[in-house]
């Protein structure tokens, strides 16, 4: 039963009484496991690109940033760095005065190869009257950790990833948001030097990337030839979601109901909202100083050129289909662009033998993503997968292990056979060839949330987690797969995924 709170709750955050309902149901019946038809690999699903072709597809962006369309990058960036220092957290915590966990052995060790050393360094002078160096003799660890994580300190126990310092450079340190302000500009820059990047951040967070960006914005423009167009947003409230107890009930806080946080998927409203013609996807950790972007770079350019060169394809049958004169042969054309190029089939051919036109105007009238694909070197990450759509076609997904029916062992052994996995590396195309862009929340599946066991004031909850961004909530989408080299994927779970190579330069 809702109180008279519990409504003016739903109201101020703009979730309706059918909504709530609705995700409780959720709880009560669960998420249907989706049907996985096979594992897609190199030469089966996902598209390698030789050498040759390279330049073609280059060409293909080029041309395109020369034209009127407008691209933007989109950064999901609300994520905390407090993951990052778990470790370091758990000994402060802990009655040890001296570390014995050897990833918090090796960040004493290593210390002064952390990009944010100096302004560490800086902080321990001031607090403390020491530097880091005599407090590592005086075995002070706590005192180190307090200054980097405390908000005396640098606050990073406090502070989102994009604002952790990353990467040294001879002027300045680089965090992640400088390093996406830089790749935007090399290789979404239209000719006319306009960079457009829009960052979905927590409202707590806000204030402290527009300050980074008021006090660097110049200097990255005038390095980089580049006017920044650069704009925020932050998870709807409408997007939250309840949680419930062990019995599937409204789970309360001091008597108020308790919503979370839906997780990424939420963004699809954010992304919903940008008005732009291309949008590239990338998370916020996972970029490389400037001597190792080209790799980064090029394949970005190459898998956009491929977006604009399968939309141009797209678009023109589209044409095509609306002008209600289609020849068999065009109409055979099209079905065998839609298996061989977007990996769409149709069981026993139903549908596109009982109704080809419809058929096709439903599966191309659709928005694009073509997604960059890395060799599972025991990274995480969601998988690419053929699966059974509800009209009953097989197309292809990015799915993660819990949409796997864990009792099949069927399903499971399916799932092992991916050799690949998606690092977040996403263009997409989301306006039809009129120019009339897609509502994407139409394109979502609902059905492929899933539920997490969390606690909240020291009881148990179920929460509701939605359709991820680049999983359920662009289930719907024509979807191509593209291999990408490993030295595009650099994330940073651990502080000290710092020290790799990678991150040093």
């Amino acid at each position: 039963m809702l109180t008279k709170a519990d409504l003016e709750l739903l109201k101020k955050k703009a979730i309706s009484e059918e909504k709530l309902e609705e995700q409780i149901n959720y709880f009560q019946t669960g998420f249907p496991y989706l049907q996985v038809e096979r594992a897609v690999t190199t030469g089966n699903g996902i598209n390698r690109i030789e050498d040759s072709d390279k330049a073609f597809y280059i060409e293909k962006w080029t041309s395109y940033l020369k034209g009127n369309g407008v691209v933007l990058k989109f950064v999901p960036a609300s994520g905390a760095a407090s993951r990052m220092f778990k470790d370091l957290f758990e000994f402060l915590e802990s009655s040890e005065e001296i570390p014995t966990k050897s990833s918090v052995i090796q960040f004493f060790e290593e210390i002064q190869n952390f990009a944010f050393f100096e302004a560490l360094n800086s902080k321990c002078k001031r607090n403390e009257r020491k530097d880091v160096p005599e407090l590592l003799k005086e075995k002070r660890y706590k005192d180190i950790v307090l200054n980097l994580l405390d908000e005396k300190g640098l606050n990073y126990g406090f502070l989102p990833k994009g604002l952790i310092l990353f990467h040294k450079y001879p002027k300045e340190p680089r965090t992640p948001f400088g390093e996406h302000l830089v790749e935007g500009a090399l290789y979404a820059k239209n000719s006319r030097g306009k960079v457009n990047l829009h960052f979905t951040v927590s409202q707590e967070h806000l204030t402290f990337f527009k300050k980074l960006l008021e006090r660097r914005i110049d200097e990255f423009a005038y390095s980089h030839g580049a006017d920044f167009d650069i704009s925020f947003s932050v998870q709807k409230p409408s997007t939250d979601t309840i949680a419930v107890d062990e019995n599937n009930e409204p789970f309360r806080s001091n008597g108020k109901l308790l919503f979370r946080p839906g997780g990424h998927g939420a963004l699809i409203e954010n992304l919903n909202d940008i008005n732009a013609d291309i949008i590239f996807i990338k998370n916020i950790d996972n970029v490389v100083p400037d001597p190792l972007k080209q790799p980064t770079v090029e394949y970005k350019v190459v898998i956009a050129g491929m977006l604009v060169n399968l939309q141009k394809q797209i678009f023109a049958y589209q044409q095509i289909l609306d002008s209600g004169s289609v020849s068999k042969e065009m109409i055979e054309e099209m079905l065998l662009f839609t298996r061989e190029k977007l990996y769409i089939f149709d069981a026993a051919d139903g549908l596109s033998k009982a109704n080809p036109t419809a058929y096709l105007k439903n599966k191309l009238n659709r928005p694009l993503r073509v997604c960059g694909m890395v060799k599972n070197e025991g990274e995480p990450g969601g998988g690419p997968y053929l699966c059974k759509n509800p009209d009953g076609t097989v197309s292809l997904q990015i799915l993660e292990s819990s949409q796997f029916d864990q009792n099949s062992p069927e399903q499971m052994e399916i799932m092992k056979q991916a050799t690949h996995f998606n690092p977040v590396d996403v263009v997409c195309g989301v306006r039809n060839y009129k120019g009339e862009k897609y509502d994407l929340i139409r394109y979502v599946d609902k059905d492929t949330g899933f539920i997490s066991i969390k606690s909240k004031d020291g009881r148990e909850l179920k929460a509701l987690e939605l359709p991820g961004l680049w999983n359920g909530a662009m289930s719907d989408w024509n979807t191509v797969f593209v291999e990408v080299p490993v030295e595009t994927f650099n994330p940073v779970k651990t502080v000290n995924d710092l020290l790799r190579k990678e991150h040093q330069s």
